[in-house]
């Protein structure tokens, strides 16, 4: 058998293997929501079934899909985390990276604007240290591309990448643009007009993210070795913080990443996700297929595309290349919002751009898989307004209704009930499982009993954010619907204590919705307050849950007790080591 014969025998042997993976997918997708779509039936069907009734299912089909998508990628995940022999093979089948000297030339483009100067250019010197020590640094170059409007700190970006050359030559450059046109996406499509061509591969970086020396390396040998990659994105892990809300936060992420990552990439195969940063790309297809269109019309939703990257993803795929996420958690770091107000803007930034994809789902040549994640994208934000339109109107017919208790049917609304618990929780809970089975993973999160303590303090933490999420979200896209925008305003990265007042400000009406909520189902029923309280405590303790978790002393406390910790706070890679991140100084090793 030739090469070339081999070749196109694997590729036909992995187009079947995918498709054989998809369709199975797919089918324990769409009969458990079969099965929960009759069960919402039959409950409803106790009194009756009418038009109410008709639209209640109609929304809960809209905000299910979530839910049971994000079971089946973590039980597919959980299989192969546990019973695989090479989980990594398992779902990105790429020759592996070798120690032969890099032959490619790599640009690492870092995009900031009004970013903290000192914070941002102290990442990138370590990274740009780390280039410089290797046999050949002439093979990467780092490009910081400023959008930066404050004068002040234009000035100062300036000044220090004036002397970050002075210490690196030949390794760095700086640009700053006049106008941020297109958003960050347009800030990289000027990077690849104006340097492009001077290079194979890109890796793209927020101002947030630092990668190790090492994990670069790994993610240009992987697309040397394989052609017809496009993009391959990394799994990019938090760093470890001292503020509370940070921690528990992505220690969640954390433990749910990555099962649901190897689960999903196991079914999407090539067809995976870019995430818009810490990921590296193929320069020349990028730059001839993946120019963004100008949404036309007019309103939130037209204009410049503010989530490029799953938009830049189908392109590419769409060009003929692959797109793989490498699910291994090593050397891939971002910084995670450290309190409650930034990470509801941050949410807010990507719901605003993913309801754009309403707008491109008639692009034409794209792959179902493709039109599956466009969809997707719109469904994570739209199940929002469709599952309190569904309380809503569970409540107004239990208000007005002779019998509130014989409107559902007991056993079956209650098996819906445990369901969506099992389905939320189940990414957490397979790597949590996971974790505790393996001895230096456990030992890295600092024991068995830390670890669970800690994924208990988590699993209470997000049943009260959620429902905030969700006000947020229904808020935020009944006024995108009036025509109503956020825009893309800069991040507050740095930890910092957030005041009452501005707590206040910001989430009275997630206060107001819960006590509401509270009082309307209280005088249902006894019962129906403490069954839906899971769904209003946390709004109306949004305000004090603000302020408690992004105040540094909690947050320093969690550090100092190694609660919801990070590996790399046992075992700090030398990048982080270097960046002298708080949490590592005052949390203790685990003992």
């Amino acid at each position: 058998m030739t090469e070339l014969t081999r070749q196109a025998w694997l590729a036909g042997t992995m187009k079947h293997t995918m498709t054989v993976r998809r369709w199975t997918f797919f089918l324990l997708v769409g009969l458990t929501m079969i099965g929960l779509v009759a069960l919402l039936v039959a409950s409803l069907h106790f009194d009756g079934f009418g038009g109410p009734d008709f639209l209640m299912t109609l929304l809960f089909v809209l905000f299910l899909p979530w839910s049971v998508i994000g079971f089946w990628n973590a039980a597919i995940g959980f299989v192969i985390m546990r019973f695989s022999r090479d989980p990594l093979a398992a779902v990105m089948p790429v020759s592996p990276p070798t120690n032969e000297p890099i032959s490619s030339s790599t640009a690492i483009v870092m995009c900031i604007r009004n970013e903290d100067v000192a914070l941002v250019f102290r990442t990138i010197e370590l990274m740009i240290e780390a280039l410089a020590a290797l046999p050949d640094p002439s093979r990467f170059h780092l490009y910081i591309l400023s959008d930066t409007t404050d004068p002040v700190i234009a000035a100062s970006e300036k000044q220090a990448a004036d002397q970050l050359s002075k210490r690196h030559p030949r390794l760095s450059t700086y640009r700053r643009r006049d106008a941020n046109t297109g958003f960050k996406a347009g800030n990289i499509r000027d990077f690849c007009d104006t340097w492009g061509a001077s290079h194979d591969f890109m890796i793209t970086l927020d101002a947030d993210s630092v990668m190790s020396v090492t994990a670069i390396e790994r993610l240009v040998r992987i697309m040397e070795a394989n052609p017809r990659l496009g993009i391959v994105q990394s799994l990019a892990v938090g760093l470890p913080s001292t503020s509370a809300f940070t921690r528990l936060f992505q220690f969640g992420m954390r433990l749910g990443m990555r099962s649901y990552t190897l689960g999903s990439a196991w079914w999407q195969g090539d067809c995976g996700p870019y995430w818009g940063h810490n990921a590296i790309i193929r320069i020349a297809p990028f730059a001839e297929h993946c120019h963004l269109p100008r949404l036309l019309g007019s309103g939130p939703l037209s204009g410049d595309i503010l989530s490029h990257d799953q938009v830049e993803a189908v392109l590419m795929r769409r060009a003929g290349y692959e797109c793989r996420v490498l699910p291994i958690e090593d050397g891939s770091y971002e910084m995670n919002p450290p309190a409650l107000i930034e990470f509801i803007r941050r949410d807010l930034r990507w719901c605003q751009g993913n309801m754009q994809y309403v707008k491109l789902l008639g692009l034409k040549d794209v792959s179902l898989i493709s039109q599956y994640q466009l969809c997707f994208a719109i469904l994570m934000f739209a199940g929002s307004p469709a599952s309190v339109l569904f309380m809503l109107i569970a409540a107004l017919r239990s208000r007005t209704a002779a019998e509130p208790a014989a409107l559902f049917e007991p056993g079956a609304a209650q098996l819906i009930v445990l369901a969506f618990i099992v389905m939320g929780f189940a990414p957490k809970l397979a790597t949590l499982v996971d974790v505790l089975l393996r001895g230096d993973l456990r030992r890295s999160y600092g024991g068995g009993v830390r670890v669970s303590v800690s994924a208990l303090l988590e699993a209470g933490f997000m049943v009260l954010v959620l429902p905030i999420m969700t006000i947020s979200q229904t808020m935020f896209l009944t006024g995108l619907a009036f025509g109503k925008a956020m825009g893309w305003s800069t991040q507050q990265r740095g930890d910092h204590a957030l005041s009452l007042a501005d707590a206040a400000r910001r989430l009275w009406p997630h206060t107001l919705a819960g006590f509401a909520g509270a009082l309307w189902f209280s005088a249902i029923s006894p019962a129906a307050f403490w069954w839906t309280l899971p769904l209003t405590l946390g709004p109306m303790l949004a305000i004090p849950i603000a302020v408690a978790t992004s105040h540094p002393s909690l947050g320093r406390w969690m550090a100092r007790q190694r609660l919801c910790p990070s590996p790399e706070e046992t075992d700090t890679p030398p990048i982080l080591h270097a960046l002298k991140l708080p949490a590592l100084l005052v949390s203790a090793p685990a003992r």
